[in-house]
């Protein structure tokens, strides 16, 4: 099976970021748990650089917009994600989930991805580990993982 940067992202969210995120963790022990777990020790480095981006692009506090920006997708960004990913994306922007600063962001990841297309679960993922990067965001973050692990999600008014 080829694992990608996702599987390993997934791997250390499940297993040592959720369970424990005020943990502290060296990451050569995590990278040592990864390989254990049967993850390529280039995909690992891969993954750690795509959090170490994550990291590096937390945006400060901004003043609440009055405007709504139109987003205009790049055809690469078209190419990977599909009419539901845009929509999941857009409804979770105009449902206030998320800002567009943070929508950036989650593009910005799901495009530093090694994969040709990101279906909507995979892009929740993603859209989930933003938040629990992002300062301010437990509500936000609370929401979205009830979307996603609660067997009847609740519905956005």
């Amino acid at each position: 099976m080829k694992e990608t940067i996702l599987d390993v992202l997934l791997y250390l969210f499940e297993h040592y970021f959720y369970d424990d995120p005020d943990a502290v963790r060296d990451r050569d022990s995590l990278q040592n748990g990864l390989i254990q777990a049967g993850f390529s020790p280039a995909e690992i480095n891969k993954a750690f650089d795509w959090l170490d981006e994550l990291a590096r692009q937390r945006p400060a506090a901004a003043a609440p917009r009055l405007d709504t920006p139109v987003r205009v997708y790049s055809e690469p960004e078209l190419d990977r994600l599909d009419i539901e990913c845009r929509g999941f994306l857009m409804f979770l922007e105009h449902s206030g989930v998320i800002d567009a600063d943070q929508r950036e962001l989650v593009l910005d990841r799901v495009m530093a991805l090694d994969q040709d297309e990101v279906d909507v679960d995979d892009l929740k993922w993603v859209v989930l580990m933003v938040l629990f990067n992002q300062p301010g965001s437990e509500a936000a973050y609370a929401w979205m993982e009830s979307q996603m692990f609660e067997d009847e999600p609740e519905p956005v008014h």
